[in-house]
C-alpha cells in the first residue's frame, strides 16, 4: 500500500448552498460545517464521466445509482495498493471505488450515507428492530437477528445492512451468501465496517455556485502567487518563463504569470510520449493567451534511454531527466542562457513535493531557478480557479485522469492505464511492442508486460522528480 502522508484538509460544506468552501464561512454569509477526508485531501471535482462510472458500479453493485442528477460530487484519492477514491456528496463520504488490478475490475465501498442518496434494491440485509440496537452500537450481524439476506448477495460482497422499515444502520462485508444463510440460526452474516458519524445534506448545486461562494479565498491565494512572481522576479535579473505541461496546475501557474508580470514564453518538453489532448491543449492555450511556446526534444533522449535501461520503472525513472530535464536544460541554454522557470509543482501531490523549497535549483538543470507559485494550492483551489476564469484545461481531465503526462508513466496507476489502453489502442500497442521486444532480448517471462512486471526495477530506488 502506498505511504499516506498528511497536509492541511480545508474542506468545508455550506448546507445552505450545497457546495464545497474552502474555509469557514461560505459567500452566502452562513458558515459552513467542516467535512474530514482522508490526508492529504488533494480533491478534484467529479466530471460527468466519473459520475458515469461511479453510477454504474451502484447500479452494478446494487440496483441503484449513487449520485442524483444536479448534485455536485468531490472525490479524495486516498492511499492504496492502487486507486481508490472517495465520494463526496452533501459535504458527506457516501462510499468509494476502489480499482483490483489482480481481477481488473472496480470495486465498491459504500457507507451508510450513501442511503441518502438511493435506496439499496440489491445486495442488503434487513435485521429486526431487537438487533438493530446491537449493530447500531457496532456489533456484527448474526444470524439470530437476520430477516432477509437479499437473494444476489454471495459471500464477500459489500451490503447495506437495513432496519425493516429501510433505515440503514450499517455497512460491511458478507461473511456468507443468500443461498448459505438460509434458515441458519448461528453464526456471523456480516463484518461491520466502521465509520465514523457524519452530516450529509444533498441538494442541487454547480460549480459556477460553487466559485461564487469561493470568491474571497480564491482572492486570496491568487494575491498571494502574484505577489511571490512579482517579488522574485524584481529580485532575481533574469528572464523568466513557464513550464508548461499541459496539465491544470501549470495552467493555473500561466494564468497567475500573465497577471504578475505579463506575457512569458512557455516551456514544453516534448517527450514524443504526450496525449494528442496535451498537444491540443498547447495549441490552445499559445493561441489563448498570444504567449510563445519553445519546444524540447525529449523524444530523441528517451528512446536512447530505452535502448540502455530498458521500460522506467516507478522505482528507476531514468525517463525524467532524459527526456525533460536534459532538453529543457539545453533549450535554456539556446535561449536565454539561464531564466526562472515558474513550476506547477504543489506541495499535497506526493510526500516528496510536501518537504520541498519553494525556489530551489534542480542539479539536472542548474541554469534554471525553479519557483513554485501555487506551492501552498491545493487541486479544489486549482480547480475552482480555472473554472472562475473559463480556462481551456486538458480535456483529458474529463475524461477520467488525474494527472496529464507521458501516456505510458510507470507511476500511473493500473486503474488509468487501463483506461488509457482501451481509449489509445494504437499508441498502447506501439507501447507494448516496444516492451516485449525488450522482455523478448533480455530474458524477461512471458507476461512481463502484461503483468504490469515492467513497472518496477528489482534492486533500484530512484524517485527522480520530473519538475523542472
Amino acid at each position: 500500500m502506498k505511504s499516506p502522508y498528511l497536509g492541511a484538509v480545508p474542506l468545508h460544506w455550506c448546507d445552505e448552498c450545497h457546495v464545497p468552501v474552502l474555509g469557514k464561512r461560505c459567500a452566502c454569509g452562513g458558515k459552513t460545517r467542516f467535512v474530514g477526508v482522508t490526508p492529504p485531501g488533494d480533491l478534484r471535482p467529479a466530471f460527468p464521466s466519473d459520475i458515469e462510472l461511479i453510477n454504474h458500479l451502484f447500479e452494478e453493485s446494487f440496483g441503484s445509482p449513487l449520485i442524483p442528477k444536479d448534485h455536485l460530487a468531490l472525490l479524495n484519492k486516498v492511499p492504496d495498493d492502487d486507486r481508490m477514491e472517495e465520494i463526496i456528496v452533501g459535504g458527506a463520504i457516501v462510499g468509494a471505488i476502489r480499482y483490483l488490478p489482480g481481477e481488473g475490475r472496480w470495486e465498491v465501498l459504500p457507507r451508510p450515507d450513501a442511503t441518502r442518496l438511493m435506496a439499496p434494491k440489491l445486495q442488503y440485509v434487513i435485521v429486526d428492530d431487537a438487533a438493530a440496537v446491537f449493530i447500531k452500537d457496532g456489533s456484527s450481524v448474526l444470524a439470530p437477528g437476520v430477516v432477509e439476506i437479499e437473494s444476489h448477495v454471495e459471500k464477500g460482497d459489500e451490503v447495506f445492512v437495513l432496519t425493516k422499515d429501510g433505515t440503514c444502520i450499517g455497512v460491511g462485508r458478507a461473511k456468507m451468501g443468500a443461498e448459505e444463510g438460509q434458515g441458519i440460526s448461528r453464526g456471523q452474516v456480516v463484518r461491520l465496517r466502521k465509520n465514523a458519524p457524519q452530516v450529509c445534506c444533498p441538494g442541487p448545486g454547480t460549480w459556477d455556485d460553487t466559485v461564487d461562494a469561493n470568491r474571497e479565498y480564491l482572492a486570496s491565494m491568487e494575491a498571494d502567487s502574484i505577489s511571490f512572481i512579482r517579488d522574485l522576479a524584481e529580485e532575481e535579473d533574469l528572464p523568466v518563463t513557464v513550464s508548461y505541461s499541459g496539465g491544470k496546475d501549470s495552467l493555473v501557474t500561466l494564468l497567475l504569470a500573465l497577471k504578475a508580470i505579463g506575457s512569458v514564453p512557455l516551456l514544453f518538453a516534448d517527450t514524443g510520449l504526450e496525449f494528442p489532448e496535451t498537444l491540443e491543449n498547447i495549441s490552445a492555450v499559445s493561441d489563448r493567451y498570444s504567449v510563445p511556446v519553445l519546444r524540447g526534444d525529449g523524444e530523441t533522449g528517451f528512446w536512447e534511454g530505452f535502448s540502455r535501461h530498458g521500460p522506467p520503472a516507478v522505482n528507476f525513472r531514468w525517463c525524467c531527466k532524459a527526456c525533460k530535464l536534459n532538453p529543457v536544460r539545453r533549450l535554456i541554454e539556446l535561449e536565454f542562457g539561464e531564466c526562472i522557470s515558474l513550476i506547477g509543482q504543489r506541495k499535497y501531490e506526493s510526500a516528496r513535493r510536501m518537504k520541498s523549497r519553494r525556489v530551489w535549483r534542480n542539479p539536472n538543470v542548474p541554469n534554471q531557478l525553479s519557483a513554485a507559485p501555487i506551492q501552498h494550492w491545493n487541486a479544489l483551489h486549482v480547480w475552482l480557479y480555472l473554472f472562475q476564469e473559463k480556462a481551456p484545461y486538458n480535456t483529458l481531465y474529463e475524461a477520467g485522469l488525474d494527472r496529464i503526462g507521458c501516456y505510458m508513466c510507470p507511476s500511473s496507476d493500473i486503474a488509468p492505464l487501463r483506461m488509457i489502453e482501451g481509449r489509445y489502442p494504437e499508441l498502447w500497442d506501439e507501447w507494448r511492442s516496444a516492451v516485449t521486444e525488450y522482455a523478448e532480448a533480455n530474458g524477461r517471462p512471458p507476461n512481463w508486460f502484461e503483468s504490469g512486471a515492467w513497472r518496477i526495477k528489482k534492486g533500484e530506488n530512484d524517485d527522480e522528480d520530473s519538475h523542472y
